[in-house]
């Protein structure tokens, strides 16, 4: 079973994510951010042998923290990662960090 985090994500020019920011994690080891097409990470996590959790930054304690699980959800073409944390429903992680405007690569 292999373990990852999603600290982030890329956006198109009308808002919609097309990438995502995905780190392997090995115990308390966290690997580089690799940039995953939407797809890409989809498969990767609808392996029910493979897991992830967001992954957020704490200005206050300038350091990563975790969130919640991230999962697979909908049908055919319409399939997107999804979290749910304390009965909020966040679709697509959007919430996470636009790491186009970080690096100024859009996807």
């Amino acid at each position: 079973m292999a373990t990852y985090a999603i600290s982030g994500v890329w956006k198109d020019n009308t808002g919609t994510i097309t990438h995502y920011a995905i780190h392997t994690v090995n115990g308390n080891t966290l690997g580089l951010a690799t940039k995953y097409t939407k797809a890409n990470a989809i498969n990767l996590l609808d392996n029910n042998q493979n897991s992830a959790r967001t992954l957020l930054w704490n200005y206050t304690d300038q350091n990563w923290q975790w969130g919640t699980t991230v999962q697979v959800v909908g049908a055919g073409v319409n399939r997107y990662l999804r979290t749910t944390q304390d009965g909020t429903v966040r679709d697509n992680l959007a919430h996470l960090i636009n790491y186009g405007w970080v690096t100024n690569n859009f996807a």
